[in-house]
């Protein structure tokens, strides 16, 4: 048949630019969050991340991404008490999950529950906003008792029910871990909750809002979402970085190591940000929760030592600042999660930015239909 036909080669497109990444395109407005890459700002809904971070809950926040503004403490009580109730999973998801093949990654396992969930939602195909916005709520709830369960499955353990009189942080701890968790270890996982839960227009959340503007269902979206958080550069770079310091058996080895990994022209991973000019303000956040975590550990080695050093070390050789994923890989082994399971937590994070965002896209829609 090629013999019958004339190979024209690639169509001009005349003066068009061509944007690899899309760096730079302003493809939506939003009033959800805003990164100040110039000055080193993130802002949820106009607040200043560090105006939130220690003051408010995760769970204050996810609030405050659907409904504009910060719940009054009745507000918050109901929406917490919502969110809680609908943390259950249908018996037949579970089943699904322990079925799944042992080697399968957390976050495939992830994509796929979350796309059977649409089947078992009574309004998965109602697209009005008062129907999206509970089923939100119901996917802000579940993700974080399907990543918990996935985990107490692998282990072979039992499944745990969330407590409904325990926070958001609190249940996810307490049904991986199988106890009650400390003061100080849900603090930390709050604040890891607050910090991942949105950041403006990221490749997790504008895929979410291309599959939204086809007018798909939004169990259909937030699987988008998930399938492109997986990526290691996206979401699954907190794993490389704890994978990285693992390799590193205390910190006089840290500059050797960095070199080599420099020389051969390799990625320190955790390090740098295509927005961010200066220091990812959220980073400056975990990086005090993972010292005060590590601060009495049992461990076998201090990794907020070892990951202090490599941070001085790469930023005075390179000029480069960590991102959110550096410390947030320490942080995370050190409230007892295991790497695989990283991105999954910060998926049960991202969905409150993710459905935010949804919503939005759903109220003033137009396709998503880029040229090339």
């Amino acid at each position: 048949m090629s013999e019958n036909f004339e190979k024209t080669g690639n169509i001009k497109t005349g003066d068009t630019e061509v944007i690899r990444g899309l760096e730079g395109v302003v493809a939506a407005e939003t009033d959800i969050s805003y990164v100040d890459g110039v000055n080193g700002d993130l802002y949820d809904k106009g607040y200043n991340i560090h105006d939130l971070a220690g003051v408010c809950t995760y769970m204050e926040v996810a609030y405050l991404l659907l409904h504009g503004d910060l719940p009054t403490k009745a507000e918050g009580r109901t929406f917490r008490q919502q969110t809680i109730n609908e943390m259950r999973l249908p018996s037949q998801v579970v089943k699904m999950m322990e079925i799944m093949p042992p080697h399968s990654h957390p976050m495939d396992v992830l994509r796929t529950v979350v796309s059977s969930l649409s089947n078992f939602d009574p309004e998965c195909d109602d697209n009005s906003p008062a129907s999206n916005k509970r089923k939100a709520i119901r996917l802000i709830a579940q993700i974080p008792t399907i990543v918990a369960h996935l985990y107490r499955i692998r282990r072979r353990e039992s499944i745990l029910s969330p407590d409904p009189h325990i926070n958001m942080a609190a249940n996810i701890l307490y049904m991986i871990n199988g106890k009650m968790p400390a003061e100080d270890h849900i603090r930390a996982m709050d604040q890891l909750l607050l910090l991942h839960a949105d950041h403006g227009m990221n490749a997790s959340t504008f895929a979410a809002r291309v599959t939204a503007s086809t007018h798909a269902d939004m169990h259909a979206a937030v699987t988008s979402a998930i399938g492109t958080l997986k990526g290691p550069l996206h979401g699954g770079a907190n794993e490389r970085v704890m994978k990285m310091l693992k390799e590193i058996n205390n910190v006089d080895e840290v500059e050797e190591y960095i070199d080599s990994m420099l020389a051969q022209g390799l990625r320190v991973m955790g390090f740098g940000h295509r927005v961010y000019k200066k220091e990812d303000p959220r980073a400056r956040h975990l990086r005090k929760s993972s010292e005060m975590l590590f601060k009495d550990t049992s461990a076998d080695k201090n990794f907020f030592s070892i990951s202090h050093r490599i941070e001085d070390i790469v930023l005075a050789k390179k000029g480069i600042y960590p991102n959110v994923d550096f410390y947030s890989a320490t942080v995370q082994h050190a409230l007892g999660i295991p790497e695989e399971f990283y991105t999954t937590i910060f998926a049960a994070s991202r969905i409150s930015g993710w459905t935010a965002h949804i919503l939005e896209q759903y109220a003033n829609n137009r396709l998503i239909r880029p040229t090339s």
